[in-house]
């Protein structure tokens, strides 16, 4: 179902992806497509496509932004996302906003690297806060979309986070796959805590 789910978006899509992609380009210096190690299946580590949403100096922006203002480091220690992230591009926000910058990890699910319905895959950074609950997160490949991102996703708090994943991986069926992929378009037009 996969596979199949995921070949039929990268043809549905295929125009989305050459605009993105030359807007992306045209738009900030950088590569267009963005790859990050994150955890997956078993705890192994995969490269996660994502199109391009922040400038390529973006290491150096955060650390200043970081140092200067407290508010956003304790926002960032606390849920490893920032709603006024000073990276992000003007068209990264409309990519996020829309989740259109998810687009290039159907190719990660027809890698068998991810599945469409999952946790979202986390860097390793956020290991801790899942504590014991890590090995639910471990037990199913992680998803494009979840009960987080129909929940509310970044209103939703990272214990809430989880619970909903450690709450997936006991529940995972094809029933429930298929409800959450029901739910997940309505939630992307409502972008409620997508930023």
């Amino acid at each position: 179902m996969d596979v199949a789910i995921a070949l039929a978006g990268i043809v549905m899509f295929l125009p989305a992806f050459v605009l993105i992609a030359i807007a992306v380009g045209l738009e900030r210096r950088g590569p267009i497509v963005f790859a990050q190690h994150r955890i997956g299946l078993h705890g192994v580590a995969f490269r996660l496509y994502k199109f391009r949403s922040m400038d390529v100096d973006g290491d150096r922006i955060f650390s200043d932004y970081i140092l200067s203002n407290p508010d956003a480091a304790a926002e960032w220690a606390r849920d490893h996302k920032l709603q006024r992230d000073p990276r992000v591009t003007p068209l990264g926000s409309f990519l996020r906003r829309s989740s259109l910058d998810e687009l290039p990890q159907l190719f990660n699910v027809l890698l068998g690297q991810m599945s469409i319905v999952g946790p979202r895959p986390i860097v390793a950074a956020e290991v801790p806060k899942y504590g014991r609950f890590f090995y639910f997160y471990c037990s199913v490949r992680p998803g494009i979309t979840g009960l987080w991102q129909i929940s509310g996703r970044n209103h939703v708090s990272y214990r809430r986070r989880v619970a909903m994943d450690t709450v997936y991986a006991k529940r995972k069926s094809v029933l429930l796959d298929l409800k959450i992929m029901a739910a997940t378009i309505p939630a992307v037009l409502r972008r409620t805590g997508s930023y």
